[in-house]
């Protein structure tokens, strides 16, 4: 099954976490802190490495459906994730609120599963790829704002909406200046870089950007995303050669975050969800993604139905909800342990159900684009031709 799916191999990896941590052999220790910093630096990285999928070149043909998930399908998921939360818990609006920032953006590690599979269609892959690889960083000052306003104090965080979003501005800024420097540098006769060592080019801008961005206070996850197609639409050449690279590095940061994230796990953060808590975490994937999202793509041309429902469908909470989860949980709010509880059972969830989809669903498409008008004109020419 691993083999078959990247997201069975983090469902192995979430399963050894949860068996080491407190849950089973509680043989593991770790801080709330250290695993924030561990799921920050797998986010950071993986947005870098899938932002090389989106070049410039790219983004003007299919920038349509990612603004539209973005720009309708995020807010109304974010609104519908509240109304839940306030109908269903009983939360108050604000700390309801906080749960739809943090559960309205996509996770892109989990994402890649389909991002990164050939039988899945371009447009497809660019719509899931383009979307989580920006709402991550979108969401955070709504979590920050929304801290603030429940009086808790964010760990590491300007509680400043002025400075929020200077701070997303400096991170779209450092993730276009900072790889066009260091490409610029490259290309310099003197500054000549042996073709063997070309992959750790990238590899070298992306740590640079993540010190940059921790000194300069910058929204990170936008940073590595932008730093990603810039670095892609400026030296193809080293974009392609990182690759391989890129994928091992976001693979092992990925499965080391889940063997810290299972290890949080504890009997008390499990009892604190409540049979209403696992029902809520099931409707946020089941409805208050899918609806959003259809909601948004109405009237798009590109997608087909079936791309549409894959779009809707997959949409799997992980690192970025984990983070902000535990950015809430060191906060001080007073509900910060029942919002951190119902992240992790939302994440625990949705690992779960969309590692035993995204292969049926990637075979569906496959289906449907091998039965469409397109492929069977490309099928006669191929059999008529001598």
């Amino acid at each position: 099954m691993s083999a078959r799916s990247p997201l069975s191999t983090s469902l192995i990896f979430l399963i050894a976490g949860l068996v080491a941590g407190p849950l089973a052999l509680d043989a593991e220790h770790l801080s709330a802190p250290v695993i924030r910093e561990v799921a920050s630096i797998a986010l950071f990285a993986v947005l870098f490495a899938d932002g090389q999928r989106a070049p410039v070149q790219v983004l003007r043909r299919r920038w349509a459906e990612p603004t539209r998930a973005l720009a309708i399908g995020m807010p109304l998921t974010f609104a519908l994730v509240a109304v839940l939360a306030h109908l269903l818990l009983d939360t108050d609006w604000v700390t309801s609120m906080l749960l739809g920032a943090i559960l309205a953006p996509t996770d892109p590690v989990f994402a890649a599963a389909l991002v990164g599979r050939d039988d899945v269609t371009p447009r497809l892959r660019s719509l899931l790829n383009i979307e989580s690889g920006l709402n991550d960083g979108l969401a955070l000052p709504v979590v920050v704002i929304l801290v603030v306003t429940l009086g808790g104090i964010p760990p590491g965080e300007s509680t400043e909406v002025g400075r929020l979003l200077l701070e997303v501005g400096l991170g779209v800024v450092l993730g276009v200046m900072l790889p066009l420097v260091a490409i610029a540098l490259v290309r310099l006769p003197f500054f000549g870089i042996e073709p063997q060592v070309q992959p750790l080019g990238p590899l070298a801008v992306a740590v640079l950007l993540f010190v940059a961005c921790e000194a300069a206070g910058a929204n990170p996850y936008l940073a590595a995303f932008t730093a990603g197609i810039t670095v892609a639409s400026a030296n193809s050449t080293a974009s392609t050669a990182f690759v391989p690279v890129g994928e091992f590095v976001g693979e092992l940061s990925k499965n080391g975050a889940l063997l810290a994230f299972g290890a949080l796990v504890s009997p008390v953060l499990l009892a604190e969800v409540g049979m209403s808590g696992w029902a809520f975490a099931a409707l946020v994937l089941i409805v208050d993604r899918p609806v959003p999202v259809m909601l948004s793509l109405i009237g798009t041309r590109t997608l087909t139905l079936r791309e549409r429902l894959a779009a809707a469908w997959f949409g799997p909470k992980g690192f970025a909800s984990v983070v902000y989860g535990l950015l809430v949980l060191e906060s001080g709010i007073p509900e910060e342990t029942h919002v951190l509880a119902l992240v992790v059972a939302t994440v625990i969830v949705s690992i779960t159900l969309h590692s035993t989809t995204d292969v049926p669903v990637a075979a569906a498409l496959r289906q449907c684009a091998d039965d469409s008008p397109e492929a069977a004109g490309r099928g006669s020419a191929v059999s008529a031709d001598p």
